[in-house]
């Protein structure tokens, strides 16, 4: 499994499929469109969770040949466990919900694609090496695999994260919400989760889109609509929770227990994410940073 990307072109982020056929299908018929190629696509994980087609979104991910980061839901799946390790709080309405989509994926993933979860990396490099910046790929964060880092998260509460990482900037997953912050002078992207929606009232996912060029590197943020009814209703005919398939169609989450207050107070809102310019580095600074974190 790749665990180093060096990039010469745009490269297409995306996380959550969540068991979401509609979505994922969607989402490589798009990267087609942009001229993306699958070595340059890369799978912030949780390729299974929420949706009814768990067996059929692995396998459509898989022989695809993209880059894959380890999710929660995928180390559980590959490692036979049977709670999904997304770090929700003993009891609460995201616990309790979680184990009727964990069991209806763990009942359904075939053993070949269980295999493959288990290959996926920790932790996927992606330079851009003509402007010299790398990035390390994680699904929660560095160090926890099932951290939620938000976009209100306080930088001091992520310091020891970035501590040592010879990297640019960071790329996560898991907490489900798009967004491009700065921890530190270090930019933190969160490319969004395609297989459930952003908590603001629409029923799209979102991707992200890296597009190097001579002036830096260029963050776009993308929404990625779906055939949300057809998702739902096979939701609906598994027997899978009533809430999520609800979600697909009202654009909300049934509800807001991971979310900090800054998160709960946006929901229903639209999100506007304005693309982000991050500016190139020599090949002097780069070999610089390096240094002093290997000396």
């Amino acid at each position: 499994m790749v665990d180093v990307i060096d990039a010469t072109g745009p490269v297409l982020i995306f996380g959550g499929s969540y068991s979401n056929l509609e979505a994922t299908e969607t989402l490589f018929k798009v990267a087609s469109e942009r001229g993306i190629p699958p070595e340059r696509i890369i799978c912030t994980g949780d390729v299974t969770a929420y949706c009814a087609d768990a067996e059929a979104t692995a396998t459509l991910i898989r022989e695809s040949g993209i880059a894959v980061v380890m999710g929660n839901t995928d180390e559980s799946l590959a490692g036979g466990g049977e709670s999904c390790g997304c770090g929700f709080d003993t009891g609460s309405a995201c616990d309790l919900l979680s184990a009727r989509w964990m069991a209806h994926a763990s009942e359904t993933v075939s053993d070949v694609n269980r295999e493959w979860m288990s290959t996926f990396p920790s932790r996927i490099d992606l330079r851009f090496s003509e402007i010299g910046l790398r990035f390390v790929v994680v699904h929660g964060s560095p160090k926890v695999i099932n951290r939620f880092v938000f976009s209100s998260t306080p930088d001091e509460d992520l310091l020891d994260e970035i501590d040592g990482l010879a990297a640019d900037g960071i790329i996560s997953g898991h907490c489900g919400l798009p967004y491009t912050r700065s921890v530190a002078d270090v930019p933190w992207i969160n490319a969004g989760v395609i297989g459930m929606p952003a908590n603001d009232g629409a029923n799209d996912g979102w991707y992200a889109v890296l597009t190097p060029s001579a002036e830096g590197l260029n963050v776009a943020h993308h929404r990625l609509g779906f055939d949300h009814a057809s998702a739902a209703a096979k939701m609906r005919q598994a027997g899978l929770p009533e809430a999520y398939a609800s979600s697909l169609e009202s654009g909300l989450w049934p509800n807001m227990d991971v979310l900090p207050p800054a998160e709960q107070t946006q929901r229903g809102m639209p999100l506007i994410l304005d693309p982000v310019r991050l500016p190139a580095k020599s090949q002097a600074e780069s070999k610089s940073q390096i240094e002093s974190v290997t000396a």
